[in-house]
């Protein structure tokens, strides 16, 4: 059993969602996104989500966006991302990677599968692969039995969200609005709905992401998802640091105030 799902029984056996936070690698520097994200574990996140840089972030919005092009400028490498994911399974949480398809294919599947495995890695969430070109990556996760989490929209027909759940393995990814993300200061009105849509397909827990900053937005999400992904809100306190020890800090008080938010009683 992979620990995103060990992640989610725990949650669910708390009567809760889970929190599910996001950093990228290398922002603003390798050490501080490491201890960040070691913060986050201590803090209460459930699973983490390390974003790898990429030069062309298409779903990103401004916050994300700017924080990989700096990690970017800064050197950071698919080495540098694993030695992250190995930081935070040390701690005891669940790491996923989440990257664009194009960096993977690159390095190749099997072998990304292979070193992110021995990393101590759970999977990868693949926002831009679809279900018609994932043939590579189901087969490398199946080899090296990693988790493969793909993203449904509110436009998505039955038949697509059954098609991706299908394929799914550890939780679903709900994006609860059209667009980029960190652009929006509420939650999406059709997240519920699309939650509801997507459990007529599959048993796996369903995470929505897109959308949430704030303690009373994660509280909102929890009452109806099993997971509350948060990106934004935690890259923006990094930014806004003055010095990595603040960047640290803000990040750890962030997370144990979403993680009180995820623990209201449903």
């Amino acid at each position: 059993m992979s620990t995103v799902s060990t992640a989610f029984e725990k949650a669910q056996a708390e009567d809760r969602a889970a929190l599910v936070g996001y950093l990228p690698a290398g922002f603003p520097d390798k050490a501080t996104a490491i201890a960040a994200a070691v913060a986050m574990c201590e803090a209460g996140a459930d699973v983490i989500e390390v974003g790898l840089p990429y030069s062309d972030p298409l779903m990103d919005g401004p916050v994300i966006a700017d924080a990989v092009h700096r990690a970017l400028k800064g050197g950071t490498r698919i080495a540098d991302v694993l030695e992250m994911v190995a930081a935070i399974a040390d701690a005891g949480t669940a790491a996923l990677v989440m990257t664009y398809w194009n960096p993977v294919d690159k390095y190749g599947p099997d072998a990304f599968a292979r070193d992110l495995a021995n990393a101590g890695g759970a999977g990868l969430i693949t926002p831009d692969l679809t279900p018609e070109e994932a043939g590579p990556w189901l087969a490398a996760s199946d080899q090296h039995n990693l988790d493969r989490v793909f993203l449904v929209a509110p436009s998505s027909t039955p038949a697509r969200i059954e098609q991706i759940t299908r394929l799914c393995r550890g939780f679903v990814y709900a994006v609860s609005l059209m667009g980029i993300t960190g652009t929006k200061e509420a939650v999406s009105s059709v997240a519920g709905a699309t939650v509801g849509r997507i459990r007529e397909h599959t048993g796996l827990p369903v995470a929505v992401g897109l959308g949430v900053n704030t303690r009373d937005q994660a509280a909102e999400v929890a009452a109806f998802a099993d997971g509350v992904i948060v990106g934004s809100a935690f890259v923006r306190r990094l930014a806004q640091a003055p010095t990595p020890d603040e960047a640290v800090a803000a990040v750890r008080a962030l997370t144990a105030d979403l993680a009180e938010g995820v623990r209201r009683p449903r």
